[in-house]
């Protein structure tokens, strides 16, 4: 039995509403489960921050220009 929690997606937010999203978000706004998301941001092809020790985030603009959208 699988536990996965859903992350609720809406509009992907702006740069000046959330500079930063978790990794599992990001992922959510592209298809991706939370495994699949982790293994591309460890690859590099979702571009991360590392913010702590072993705390990476997704900048918000990054993911907006990966999706063809403006930084705003």
């Amino acid at each position: 039995m699988s536990t996965c929690t859903a992350v609720p997606l809406g509009p992907i937010p702006t740069v000046s509403e959330r500079p930063v999203l978790s990794v599992p978000e990001a992922g959510a706004y592209l298809g991706l489960n939370r495994v699949q998301a982790y293994r591309s941001a460890k690859s590099g092809h979702l571009p991360t921050v590392q913010v702590s020790e072993g705390r990476i985030k997704v900048p918000t603009a990054a993911l907006r220009q990966m999706l063809g959208l403006r930084a705003e």
